[in-house]
This record gives C-alpha cells, structure tokens and sequence, in this order.
C-alpha cells in the first residue's frame, strides 16, 4: 500500500485518554478479552455490510463470503485481526477511533472510584471495544476502508494509545478493515496459535461469523520442543462454530456459552443474571434469547439512549437496539430477536406500525415478567439482588403497560412498618398475607425519604392499631401509586389524604362513647377552630379536630381526590404550576394544642396557630415559605414557656 496523502497527526479526545490510561491498569488481570472485543466489533462489521447489501448488493464487490481472518507473526510481534465487512472511510475513522462514540462519557468517568476492582466493573458496563487493543499492545494499526469507496480512499490510523494519534489516506484493494496490534514485550506469549484458538472459543464460539486461521502442526510442541515457523502450514480452518446461537437447541448450549454469548452482544464483563432461550411457532415464527444482565449500566437513566433487542430476520442482522420489541420500564432487558415473519428490508417507521412486531412485543413482554416471577419463586436472593439494580425502572411499568399492570405489581417490592427498615423486601402479596380480618385497604405513605416516612405523624394511629403500612420514599412512588389503583381487589389508599372515618380500624370497636367524647370537643373547639382557619386562610382550605393523632400536635392531609403535599412538591420540581391547599388537623389531647386554645393574646394565638401548621408541612417533609419567621416564632414560644415555668414547675 502506498501513501496517497501526508500523515495527518491529531490529539486524541481528553476522554479517550483517561479512558486507555483507567483501561490499561483497571484490566491487567482479564487481558484477553481484547481478542473478543476485536472479533466483535468485526462481526458488527460484518453484519452491517450484510444488511446495507440487501438493497445494495454491489456492496459485496463480488465477495459475499464474510469472513474474520486472525494472523500473528512472532518475528514481527504482531497480530492481525482482519474483516471484510462494512469497513470505514477516513471520516469515520476520525470519528470513531479518535473519539469515544457514547453520549455522557465525562459522567461515567466522573463515578469511577480509584478502586481498580469496582472501576473494573464499571468499565465493562461502559464496554471497551477497540481500546481494549491497548491492553496488551504499544502500538495498533488499523488499515480500512469503506465498502463501496474506490480502493485509493482507503484509510490508515496509528497511535501508540498516548496523547495523539495519526491518519493517512492509503490505496487498500480490499474493503473491511485489518487491525495489527504491536504487542508490549511483557504480552509475547499471546503469539501462539494454541492460545489465541483457545481464546476465540472461549469468548467468540457463538457468533455466526467464521473466524479462521491458519491451520498448525503441533508435533514439536507435543514433544515439548519449542514451536517452530513450519508449524504452521498454508492451510486454513474455522475455529469458531460460526452458527447464530439462538438457532442451536438449548439442549446443545452449555450455559456457559450463553454467558459468553450475553457478554458479546451487551459489552458487559458480568456474566448475566438469567436468561430466556425460546422458539415459537405457530401464527408467528420466531426465537428470542432474553437476557437480565446482573448490574444496572452506568447510563440506564440516559434520556435517549439507544436501546433494545439485536433484530435478525432468517438470521441476517437488521438493526441494533430494536426498541419496538420492548416497552421503556424493561430497557435493561438485552438478547436477540430473530423472525421468519418481517420482510428483509424492514425500517424502523414499518417496525413502529407492524401488527406482527405488536404481537411479538406483547409475548417478550410476558415472557420477561414470567422470567422475573420464575426468579421470585425459585431464588428470593437473586430477586433482591435485581430489585436493587432495576426496581425503580420496574416501577414505571403500571403507568406505560396498563394490560400487564397487574403482573408488574406482583414484582414490586416496598419498605414498610413490618420490618421498619430501609431495605424494600416486602411484596403486595406479603402485606395482604398480613392485613387485619376486616381490613380491606392497602395502606401506604409517600415521602421524599426513609425516616420522613417511617417517622410520619400519619402513621400514629396505625401503629396504635396494628395496621401495617408501606413506606415509599422513592421519588417515583407517587406517581406509581396514580397509576396502581388497586391490587388483588384491595384498594390502595394514602394514609395523609381523606377523612379518617374512612379508614378500615375506624370500624373494629364500639365506638358509641369515644365519637361521642369528640363531639364534645369539637363543639368546645368550635370558634377557637374557626379563627385558626380565618388566620391561615391563604395556606389551608379547612382546620378540624382528629384522632388519627397520638403523639404530634398536628398534621396536614390531602382532600379525597386531591394530590398529597408529596406529589405536589413533585409536579413543582417538574416545573408545573399547583396551587392546592392541605387540610389542617389538630390533636385535641395535645399540650400545644391546649395551650393554643387558653390563649386569650390575639397576636400569640395568631403565631401559634401558625407554628402548628408549619410543623405538620415540616413533619412531612415539605419545604416551608418562611423559615426564618417560623424560626422566630417557635423561638418566642420557646422563651415564653421558659419564663412562665422559671422556677416553679409549671408547663405549658
């Protein structure tokens, strides 16, 4: 090949540079997935070429047998790992290899931790692919060029993984692209065909490329006698199956080769959590192998991010990412799609209006599910282990899938007064199995944390009773919750909205003497309760008496049909306008209550009316409009009761 123009030198991306540099160190100890990388990425190429060529097929240049070629040369110190797939223009190259093609890369470099084991992980779910060279060599050349170009538009780039590298516009016969790693001196003793045959194996057996090299006589290595050039002869052989994995029968896969398989599709260094191999026939034909990968990507809440099942359609690759096949709350769900039923030339507008792709879509849906509930059932441990990593995805799923609402539910897990910890290990049917005899609610409680939940004065008089109650403290749960109405006929209800004659233990007593008791006290609190709503007009829409209360003075709760204080502070940060007005409920057997009723001073009652309503919006969380003037307040109370009991035991 003769150079058509001058080498060009250019600075690597500064990500790129942190990236190789984390990558080199982070990965000594599993140096070998550079091959799998390498042998990947030639099979996309390979792929992309296959299905550019189904409307174009003078793509081929008249060589329709993909193949991927794998040479080394001890004398040079090289290997090479050829394609003749889609192949790369200089553009491309610039743009693929001088940069890392992956929207929020200063993100994930920012979550790295120095930790060479946990920065280990992290980078196998951002995936290496071509840096991996790197690992082992100090030099990688890569010759391409694009299917379709003349021969003399061909492309060199070089670099030694540092801070640049170099690109040359070179006469190429062939199209595909050939990447020559230099090796590092420490990394010689991967120039041995036994090695690399075993590595290709190992990592690459599944994909449906052959991956050949030349064929080796081993007699003087059997002997133990060093191997020699003669070894080697001119001959070539397949080293991989070079079959689609998902068309093998299960009973023919070694889960070990399902890992491996996982693993080349998602660019993860994790073997997968579980998985789901299946054909069907029938209306439709088609086979899926469904993976859930075990650790959440580090950009699983990236707006559009691509994401989706690999489509093949008789077994010729389509596209990547094939969303259409899955709803959003189960994008972490990877694998493979291939139908017998789409046309070749299928798009993505047609995938988006097919009833065939609705109908597959719906039995991945449930297939998925059925996985997750499989997993419920026979490793409890696992499940918790999922829940932990993909649960609040999982929690957008009764919003998006209302036909499915009811199996999503059955998934969930929350925290709850149960168990009184953080962990979110209690299912619906666990709070049901537990619910009193005439209880016919599920009760819950939505916070912006843990303790604010758990520590709630609306939960007072259900830990009085016995009466279990989930505590949500997600950002999503309330939202989840507008769209969960109901579970197994029991109907979900927020402990802070309603009346409390609502509630189910309001039922389990005669309670003939204590409601007449509050009568009572409503009738003797009647005016004090009116000037307390006259004086916080602008904040509340009512003010009454409770006994949902046993040990806080106060509390706010949401009208029926009104959204909590929680969901409004939501809707306020999504940036929509919401102007309702809490109800405001006071304990009559509460001290500051009291002491608000004797008082006679127009301007202390005023106050501390006032001190009693922005305690129960900080009780739950809620943000006050004026905390320095609530901190004055409380501080004056707080002086107030300290004077009239200075020395003479009173309280308040």
């Amino acid at each position: 090949m003769t150079a058509l123009a001058e080498k060009e030198t250019r600075g690597f991306q500064t990500e790129v540079k942190q990236l190789l540099h984390l990558m080199i160190h982070a990965l000594y100890s599993n140096k070998e997935i550079f091959l799998r990388e390498l042998i990947s990425n030639a099979s996309d190429a390979s792929d992309k070429l296959r299905f550019a060529a189904i409307s174009n097929p003078e793509l081929y240049e008249g060589d329709a047998e993909l193949a991927i070629h794998i040479f080394y040369d001890k004398e040079a110190k090289t290997i090479t790992i050829s394609d003749n797939g889609i192949g790369m223009s200089r553009d491309e190259a610039i743009a693929h290899l001088g940069t890392i093609a992956k929207s929020g890369t200063q993100e994930f470099l920012m979550s790295l931790t120095g930790d060479q084991a946990k920065d280990r992980n992290l980078i196998g779910q951002f995936g290496v692919g071509f840096y991996s060279s790197f690992i082992v060599a100090d030099k990688v050349t890569v010759n391409s060029r694009r299917a379709g170009l003349p021969h003399e538009e061909g492309v060199s780039w070089e670099s030694r993984g540092e801070g640049d590298y170099t690109v040359e516009t070179i006469d190429k016969k062939t199209r595909g692209t050939d990447i020559i790693l230099h090796l590092k001196p420490a990394e010689e003793d991967f120039l041995n065909g036994l090695r690399l045959r075993n590595i290709v194996t190992k990592y690459s057996d599944h994909i449906n490329i052959p991956v050949i090299m030349k064929k080796e006589q081993y007699s003087n290595f059997l002997k133990g006698e060093p191997e020699t050039k003669e070894d080697i002869t001119d001959k070539e052989e397949v080293v991989n199956r070079a079959s689609a994995l998902w068309t093998v029968p299960k009973n023919d896969i070694e889960n070990e080769a399902y890992c491996e398989f996982y693993k080349h599709i998602a660019h993860d260094f994790e073997d997968p959590l579980i998985w789901a191999h299946n054909k069907v026939e029938g209306k439709f034909e088609y086979t899926t192998l469904l993976y859930i990968p075990a650790r959440a990507p580090y950009d699983l809440w990236q707006a559009n991010k691509p994401r989706g099942l690999k489509l093949y359609v008789k077994r010729v690759f389509i596209m990547d990412d094939a969303e259409q096949f899955l709803p959003n709350y189960l994008r972490f769900v990877r694998g493979v799609i291939d139908s017998n039923d789409l046309p070749l030339n299928i798009s993505r507008e047609i995938l988006q209006s097919n009833r065939t792709v609705d109908s597959i879509r719906q039995a991945i849906i449930k297939r998925v599910l059925t996985m997750l509930q499989d997993l419920v059932t026979s490793d409890s441990d696992k499940y918790a282990k999922f829940w932990h990593e993909f649960g609040l995805v999982l929690k957008e799923g009764p919003a998006e899938d209302f036909a499915n609402k009811e199996a999503i539910a059955k998934l969930l897990r929350f925290s709850s007064t149960h168990t009184n910890t953080e962990a979110q290990d209690v299912s619906l049917d666990d709070y049901i199995s537990r619910m009193k005899p005439e209880q016919t609610k599920i009760y819950y409680i939505a916070a912006d944390t843990f303790n604010a939940a758990r520590h709630s004065p609306h939960l007072e008089i259900f830990k009085d009773k016995g009466i279990e109650v989930l505590l949500m403290y997600d950002r999503i749960d309330e939202w989840l919750m507008s769209h969960l109405n109901e579970y197994e006929k029991k109907r979900f209800q927020s402990v802070a909205i309603g009346d409390l004659e609502d509630l189910d233990f309001a039922k389990e007593d005669d309670k003939a003497e204590k409601n007449k008791e509050f009568e009572q006290e409503k009738e003797s609190f009647k005016d004090a309760l009116i000037q307390i709503k006259e004086i916080l007009t602008d904040k509340v829409t009512d003010v009454r008496l409770t006994n949902r209360l046993t040990s806080s003075p106060s509390c706010i709760v949401a009208e029926e049909g009104q959204m909590t204080s929680q969901m409004q502070r939501l809707m306020r940060s999504a940036g929509q306008a919401v102007a309702a007005k809490p109800i405001l409920e006071l304990n009559p057997h509460h001290l500051l209550v009291k002491r608000l009723m004797q008082e006679k001073n127009q301007a202390s009652f005023a106050d501390l009316s006032h001190i009693l309503l922005d305690q129960a919006v900080l009780a739950e969380g809620g943000q006050l409009d004026d905390p320095a003037t609530f901190v004055k307040k409380f501080n004056e109370l707080l002086l107030h009761v300290a004077q009239k009991g200075n020395g003479h035991g009173e309280d308040l």
